[in-house]
C-alpha cells in the first residue's frame, strides 16, 4: 500500500499532519525514521516580507530532511502564493502544499486558510497559478466547509482536481468547529467519489484500528496523523504494521524509547539553540510524560529547568530509572 503523488511513490499510507509549533524539522526526522510516509513542514506565510524572522528561516531549513521535501504555504493573494511557490521551490521544495485547512484567527482574519472555504472562486484562482507557477506536484489540504450549514469540501475536491492539485486532505472538522467535537468522514467519502487523485483523510486518527476504519470508510488513500504523534512517534510504525500485515508491531523496550526521546532532545538544543531549544523541548517533554504516567512525578523538574544541560540531565536520570524497573 502507498500514496503516489506526482512523480513521488511514498513508502507508505500513514503521513504525519503539518502543525504548526511542533512538526519541526527535528520532529519530521525523527517520524520519518518511525514510517511517516511524508511529514510536510510547518506552513510558512506567503508573505515574503516576514521570511527573514528566525521562525520562518527554520520553517525553510530542510538540511538534510529526507525526500520528498514539502513545504506549506498559507497565504490569499493567487500571485503571492505563486511567487512564494518558485522561491521555495528553487530552495529544494519537491512539493508544494496549500494550507487552506488552518482554523486559527490569526490566519482567518487575513482570510486565509480555512476562511478561503467560503469563496469557492478565489480558491480556484490561487490552486490555478500555484499550479501554473512551479513543475513539481501541489497539493492541497481543507476542512469539510466553513460551518456544519457549509459543508462544501466535495465541490472543493472537484475544483482542485480540475486545477491540476495532485492529492488532496481533508480533515474531518468545519473551520467553525476548530478542534471541537469528533471528526466526521462522511463528508470525506462524497469527496472520494468525486476524485481521481489520492485523498488523506485526516482528524482524529489515533490508533491502528481507527486508521483502517477511516480508510474502508472514506475510499481515502491514505490517512494524515496529527496530534496522536504528539508525544508518540513510533505511532507510524503501530499504524504501518496494521495496515500492511494485519498484525500489532512488537512493544518498544523502555531502553529504546529513552534513547529516542534523549536524542530528540539534543536535535531540539542543536537546531534551536539554547534558548528557544529549551523552551520547544518543555513541550515535547510534556507530551511525552502524558504518554507515561510513570514520568508525571519527573514533568516539574523538566519543566522548570532553566538551561539545556539539567533538562537533558534530569530527564536521562528519570528515563533511566524507567529503564530500569522495566528490566527489574
Amino acid at each position: 500500500m502507498s500514496v503516489t503523488i506526482g512523480p513521488y511513490h511514498l513508502p507508505g499510507t500513514v503521513l504525519l499532519a503539518p502543525m504548526a509549533g511542533v512538526t519541526d524539522r527535528p520532529y519530521r526526522i525523527l517520524c520519518r525514521r518511525f514510517g511517516a510516509a511524508l511529514a510536510p513542514a510547518e506552513m510558512l506565510s506567503a508573505d515574503q516580507r516576514l521570511w527573514s524572522s528566525a521562525k520562518s528561516q527554520r520553517r525553510m531549513d530542510h538540511d538534510g530532511e529526507p525526500e520528498p521535501r514539502v513545504v506549506q504555504l498559507v497565504g490569499s493573494e493567487p500571485a503571492e502564493l505563486a511567487a512564494a511557490a518558485r522561491v521555495n521551490v528553487d530552495l529544494g521544495a519537491q512539493i508544494v502544499d496549500i494550507n487552506m485547512g488552518c482554523p486559527a484567527k490569526k490566519v482567518c482574519n487575513r482570510d486565509a486558510g480555512s476562511a478561503l472555504l467560503a469563496d469557492e472562486p478565489l480558491v480556484g484562482r490561487i490552486l490555478d497559478a500555484v499550479v501554473r507557477a512551479v513543475s513539481v506536484p501541489v497539493t492541497l489540504k481543507i476542512r469539510t466547509g466553513v460551518d456544519a450549514a457549509r459543508r462544501n469540501a466535495a465541490r472543493i475536491a472537484a475544483l482542485a482536481q480540475s486545477c491540476g492539485i495532485a492529492a488532496l486532505t481533508i480533515h474531518g472538522r468545519t473551520r467553525a468547529d476548530h478542534f471541537r467535537g469528533s471528526a466526521e468522514y462522511d463528508t470525506m467519502r462524497a469527496a472520494s467519489a468525486v476524485l481521481q487523485i489520492p485523498l488523506i483523510a485526516n482528524g482524529d486518527i489515533d490508533s491502528a484500528q481507527r486508521a483502517r476504519a477511516v480508510l474502508d470508510f472514506t475510499g481515502a488513500q491514505g490517512v494524515m496523523i496529527g496530534r496522536a504523534a504528539q508525544g508518540a512517534p513510533w505511532i507510524f510504525r503501530d499504524v504501518n504494521a496494521h495496515l500492511e500485515r494485519g498484525t500489532s508491531a512488537p512493544p518498544l523496550l523502555r531502553a529504546y524509547k529513552s534513547q529516542i526521546i534523549l536524542q530528540h532532545l539534543e536535535s531540539l538544543y542543536t537546531f534551536y539553540g539554547e534558548y528557544t531549544g529549551l523552551r520547544m523541548a518543555r513541550k515535547h517533554l510534556a507530551w511525552y510524560c502524558r504518554q507515561h504516567a510513570q514520568f508525571e512525578s519527573l514533568r516539574p523538574e523538566l519543566m522548570a529547568a532553566q538551561d539545556s544541560a539539567s533538562q537533558f540531565a534530569a530527564a536521562r536520570r528519570g528515563f533511566e530509572e524507567w529503564t530500569r524497573l522495566e528490566a527489574a
